[in-house]
This record gives C-alpha cells, structure tokens and sequence, in this order.
C-alpha cells in the first residue's frame, strides 16, 4: 500500500503482504503489459519499461512471465491487451482519504467492485476532485537506514532533482517529481546504496492520525480494496503514531 511509508514494513502490514505475494506479482505483470503497449518491447528505448521490468525482476516475478508480458503487451504474441486507468477516490475513518488506482479491462466491474468493497468496509466513495486535491503524484524511494546518515543520502541524490529527504525511524524517504525517478535511482546505485522499494505515488503533505479503533476499520477498507484484481495502487493520507503501531503489533 503506498503513501505510508513510516509504517508500510511493521509486522502488522508485512504479513498482510507476504499472503499476497501471487497478486502482487500480477500486478507488476499488468505494468510491464502496458509499458510495452505503449513504448514498444525494447528496454534501451523505453524508459518506462525498463523501471516496470526492473520493479518485478527485484520482486521475484520469473522472467519467463516477464518476457511473455513483454511480448503480450507490444502485441508480438498474437494476444492483444487493452487495460483502462481509473482512479477512484474513498473516504475512510477519521476523516483518512484513499486514492485507489486500477488497472481494467472491463470499467463496469471495476467501478462496482470497488463500490462494494467500500461500502461494505465502512467507507464512502468520494465525488471526483474532492479527495485527489489533497495528493500530489511523486516519486518515492525507501531506504534502509542501516548506519547511513541524511547527509549520506543527500550527497547520492543531490543532482538528480530530489525535492526531499525524510528521515523515519528505520528508514529514509526520498521523494523527487516522477520523471526524476530514473536519475535518483542511478545516484543511489553510484553512490553503493541499497534500497528497498521505488515506486510513483500519490502523497499527501497534511496527513492524519488514526486511533487504534480508527486504525482497525482502515486496515479493514484498505485491506478490501487491495484484494480486488483491477486495483494497482492504493494510496493514503493516513497515519499511525508509535503508540497505535505498539497497540496494534501487541494484539497481533
């Protein structure tokens, strides 16, 4: 789930994504499809192909399913593949807003599953425009923080147009305009330092604080909104405090 990185690693979320490795790996398929679909098969001239196959290659997708996406999606195996972009906005507990991106051949579904999901886990679906003006689209990349300093990640990725760097408890956040991605990404590389996701995201600077209640019902929506096959992304301004991590790890 994207757009909370202070908290998208703690136990409570990692098992959470661990039981979904199969549909992760679907989706990260569904981006290389698109990719070559719309700049062709060849990774040295296509940019964002390259970043979608470099995305599942470190997520374990097999390459054999990369090269049959690949070909899919640049219509070289006689298999045509048209997916639709919808992003739907949601209104969550305690005031949270979600930014819920799919990925569709079929927009009819699409809307009423997410419908569904929504409504059944207790949230509401926004009109358009009244959620998405909280978020802008960034480029966000994690870091271990290991023994590194701020200083050392400013001086890898200082030229490449980063905008910041946010420092978390056990990791650093980078956050750069989305076509910055690529040259952050080669400025960690240079500079010998690992990271542990890369991804353009939907963020938002005013954030809110979920209770432990609060949190449970939003784990819940979000939770039934990432099941869904159509849903990409699901990004949030929501927030969890030490306090509320530490509650709800203990009932874990």
């Amino acid at each position: 789930m994207a757009g909370h990185s202070k908290w998208a690693n703690t136990k409570h979320r990692k098992a959470a994504v661990d039981a979904k490795r199969a549909k992760l790996n679907g989706r990260y398929i569904k981006q290389i499809e698109v990719a070559a679909r719309n700049g062709g098969p060849d990774l040295a001239g296509n940019p964002g192909l390259e970043l979608a196959v470099s995305k599942a290659k470190k997520n374990s997708v097999p390459n054999d399913n990369i090269d049959r996406a690949i070909k899919r999606g640049a219509g070289l195996s006689g298999d045509s593949v048209e997916y639709e972009e919808i992003t739907y906005e949601v209104r969550g507990p305690q005031g949270s807003a979600l930014l819920v991106e799919c990925l569709t051949d079929n927009r009819n579904r699409a809307a009423s599953e997410v419908r569904i999901a929504v409504t059944r886990s207790g949230g509401t679906v926004a009109d358009p425009g009244s959620v998405a003006y909280m978020f802008q689209r960034k480029a966000v990349v994690q870091l271990p923080k290991a023994e590194l300093s701020e200083d050392d990640v400013l001086a890898a990725v200082l030229e490449a147009g980063v905008e910041d760097v946010i420092e978390h408890d056990s990791s650093f956040e980078v956050r750069a305009e989305p076509q910055d991605l690529h040259a952050v990404l080669k400025g960690l590389e240079e500079a010998g330092l690992s990271w542990d996701s890369d991804e353009v995201e939907f963020v938002s600077d005013v954030t809110v604080d979920l209770d432990v209640d609060a949190a449970k019902k939003f784990f819940k929506l979000h939770d039934a909104l990432e099941d869904l096959d159509d849903v990409q992304n699901v990004h949030t301004n929501a927030d969890l405090s030490a306090e509320t991590l530490a509650a709800l790890e203990a009932e874990d």
